[in-house]
């Protein structure tokens, strides 16, 4: 399948999905966001996700300079993009069955905010940002961003973020714990990588499940989340992954991980 907006590589076991409108700052039309969505479709044996964008911005927010059939402005045509495209995609990056890493190459605005910080570990280049810009066109925070900030950072700081729509730069957005660390521009996509190639080369049932396990945390009580822990083990304990890291374990050798 060919793509208009994005490309979609395998790196080894790593599916990496670019945002490829560098002219446009990787701006996100929802034919972009109906692309991840298919890609994130089509990653056969790939065991990880890395999510990065073309050229100096990872995503400037949706593209409101778009016409005709893209258009998006308007409160109708907002929510149309919002119900149809934008929000699909963030769910359907919320479901992926495997780990997701994100490498944020520029600036992060708008739904590319709450894109930036969808996967289960986000690496900032430290000249990257991250803005929501929503307030400072009389807009409100959509992809997610009102549900993922308070939890990630407390609410007073997603206030912050929110209400006073400033940017946040990388190594203020780590100390804040909004993501996983800032790095040298330099040395971004190779440590995005191979932290993908990591996880990828890890017990991908597992690794997936307790991803979905904390999801379903997030919206549970103790109890509740006891019960989906024990679950979430069972099924992780079915795994040829689980038998091996056993054996290797009382072996006292290297696990050799296959994603079974």
């Amino acid at each position: 399948m060919s793509f208009e907006t994005i490309r979609l590589d395998h790196v080894g076991p790593v599916a990496k999905i670019v945002l490829n409108r560098p002219e446009r700052l990787n701006a996100c039309p929802p034919t972009m966001a109906v692309e991840i969505s298919d890609a994130l479709a089509m990653l056969g044996q790939a065991r990880a996700v890395l999510l990065t964008g073309e050229g100096r911005a990872f995503c400037s927010g949706a593209d409101l300079a778009a016409k005709g059939d893209r258009s998006i402005t308007g409160g109708a045509g907002s929510y149309k993009a919002l119900t149809e495209a934008y929000n699909p995609m963030i769910l359907k990056l919320s479901r992926v069955p495997v780990p997701v890493v994100v490498a944020v190459n520029g600036p992060a605005a708008g739904v590319g905010c709450s894109l930036a910080l969808a996967g289960d570990f986000t690496i900032a280049a430290k000249s990257a940002y991250f803005l929501q810009a929503f307030v400072n066109i009389g807009l409100v925070p959509d992809g997610g961003a009102s549900w993922i900030l308070p939890r990630l950072i407390g609410k007073a700081r997603a206030m912050q973020m929110m209400m006073l729509g400033e940017r946040i730069p990388a190594d203020t957005a780590e100390d804040w714990g909004l993501i996983y660390k800032a790095v040298d521009d330099a040395a971004l996509q190779d440590e995005a990588l191979a932290l993908a190639t990591r996880l990828a080369n890890g017990p991908t049932v597992a690794l997936g499940t307790l991803r979905q396990t904390v999801a379903r945390a997030l919206e549970s009580d103790l109890a509740s989340t006891l019960v989906i822990e024990a679950e979430g083990q069972h099924k992780a304990g079915d795994s040829a992954d689980a038998a091996e890291g056993i054996a290797a374990f009382l072996a006292k050798r290297k696990t050799q991980f296959t994603g079974a």
